[in-house]
Order: structure tokens, then C-alpha cells, then sequence
């Protein structure tokens, strides 16, 4: 029943700006950590953003001052605003959520779809 869904990808120059969205919908209990991961051909898939609960953030390094992750609770929707895109930037971004479905006992991680983010030179 739990679905993610990623929106938001697409095409920019170097330099430009995307926000992506992760929805979360079904039956949830509790919304927990959630975080945006990316990969790239030939590359290992990497951790972008994390955002607990609370609001607590943490990045990558090569994203950092950059990127901004944030979540709106009431909505159950994830964020990640992408300025200053640079070429290694491209990448399949996969929406990641630790997720109660039904009550506190049946907790585990739900992966969306992806959205591909192509930064051109």
C-alpha cells in the first residue's frame, strides 16, 4: 500500500536549479527518516541528503551549500532543492523513507521510482 513518488527531474544547464518532491501515500502509521540517493552509470549509487523526523539534515560532501533538503510532515512530502548544478550532478535520484505502515512493529525502508536529473554543459 505504501508508495513514494519522485517529481520534479528533468533537463538543466550548469549553474540552473531543480526541486524535486517525494510523496509518500498509503497506509502509513509513522513518516520516519527519509533521504534522496542518486546514481549515476558506472558510478556506485550515493547518499545525497538525509532528514530525520525532526528536521535534522545531513549531505554529502559534494553537494554540500548547494543542495537543501527538507520535508513538509503534514504532507508526507520530501524536498531537495538543487542550485549550482554541475554535469556530476546527473543522475537517476531515488526517494528513500523508513516507514510504520500499520503500527510502530512493522517498520522498514521504502524506495520510489526515480527521477533522472541530466545537468548539460
Amino acid at each position: 500500500q505504501v508508495q513514494l513518488v519522485e517529481s520534479g527531474g528533468g533537463l538543466v544547464q550548469a549553474g540552473g536549479s531543480l526541486r524535486l518532491s517525494c510523496a509518500a501515500s498509503g497506509k502509513i502509521f509513522r513518516l520516519n527518516a527519509m533521504a534522496w540517493y542518486r546514481q549515476a552509470p558506472g558510478k556506485q549509487r550515493e547518499l545525497v541528503a538525509s532528514i530525520t523526523a525532526g528536521g535534522t539534515s545531513n549531505y554529502a560532501d559534494s553537494v554540500k551549500g548547494r543542495f537543501a533538503i527538507s520535508r513538509d510532515n503534514d504532507k508526507k512530502t520530501m524536498y531537495l532543492q538543487m542550485d549550482s548544478l554541475k554535469p556530476e550532478d546527473t543522475a537517476v535520484y531515488v526517494c528513500n523513507a523508513d516507514i510504520s505502515s500499520m503500527s510502530i512493529w512493522d517498520r522498514r525502508n521504502y524506495w520510489g521510482q526515480g527521477t533522472q536529473v541530466t545537468v548539460s554543459s
